[in-house]
């Protein structure tokens, strides 16, 4: 966990400094964790007595803060390719969302203009470099999982000649919320099916299972590490199903003073508000047609 930018092991409602309790071994910076992260699991593995403290939502920060790369798949879920009336993807669609993005858990996010979405989704941490792996063998670069929202402005993404502005209307700042703790896939029954959803102002917008996936985990560790080496710290948001705002019937998009509750079942729950930027938009945006 990122606690007040400290690297923490958490134990049920209080967590463990890992550097105090590690008598300096390890440091306390959050990304150096996953330079060591063999080294930091045999390690934590063995704490016991260390001295905890209690774990303030305001305090908890993303658990990875600095990632190097930041992949996102599209169209994962057969559900939500339906619900956009797209045809289901051949190999994993891939975007990007740029570092600056990332933000925490319980965060107040800045809404630009537009038409802004959510899409609940499974992140995945990557804790060994991993270059040309087999799907075999990809679970054991994965530091772990945790909850992500790929928040999305979607006239700027949609604006003509999409996709051009794909990554850029995905990558505001605070629109790649992650955390709030990460959970070793050791840890989970079955981290191939795992429950993710997400609720607006109370009413829930998205509900699936990651087995629902088109190209699971393993897979898309294996396709871009065909492709380019993956670094420790390295994020892949693994796609979002069907429910996202855009589509809807109205159109259910984020505004001031919303509440955006997204969860895993086994990792945790975030929960974020929103408040309108205080900047202007540096380009034009119209609705796309």
């Amino acid at each position: 966990m990122n606690l007040a930018g400290r690297l923490a092991i958490v134990a049920g409602d209080r967590a463990v400094d890992v550097e105090v309790a590690s008598g300096g071994a390890f440091s306390s910076d959050v990304h150096a964790a996953f330079g060591r992260w063999d080294e930091l699991r045999r390690w934590a593995g063995s704490v016991r007595d260390a001295d905890t403290e209690p774990v303030p939502e305001a305090s908890v920060g993303p658990p990875s803060p600095r990632p190097s790369q930041v992949f996102a798949v599209g169209l994962n879920y057969r559900d939500h390719a339906a619900e956009g009336g797209v045809a289901l993807p051949a190999s994993p669609m891939i975007f990007t969302k740029f570092p600056a993005s990332v933000a925490g858990p319980f965060d107040t996010i800045a809404l630009p203009p537009g038409s802004v979405d959510f899409e609940a989704e499974l992140v995945v941490v990557i804790g060994r470099r991993a270059y040309e792996v087999a799907e075999d063998d990809a679970w054991s670069h994965v530091a772990g999982l945790t909850v992500g929202q790929d928040i999305s402005e979607r006239q700027l993404q949609l604006q003509p000649p999409a996709p051009q502005q794909f990554s850029l209307a995905k990558s505001y700042p605070g629109f790649a919320p992650l955390g709030p703790v990460l959970v070793t896939p050791d840890e989970l029954d079955d981290p191939d099916d795992l429950e993710l959803g997400c609720a607006l102002n109370g009413e829930e917008m998205q509900r699936a299972r990651t087995s629902e996936m088109i190209f699971p985990v393993p897979r898309l560790v294996a396709y871009l590490s065909s492709i380019l080496p993956l670094f420790p710290g390295d994020l892949i948001f693994t796609g979002t199903p069907s429910g996202i705002g855009w589509v809807r019937d109205p159109k259910r998009l984020l505004g001031e003073g919303d509440e955006l509750v997204t969860w895993v079942v086994g990792i945790g729950t975030m929960r974020h508000s929103f408040r309108a930027a205080r900047r202007p938009l540096a380009v034009a945006i119209t609705e796309p047609e």
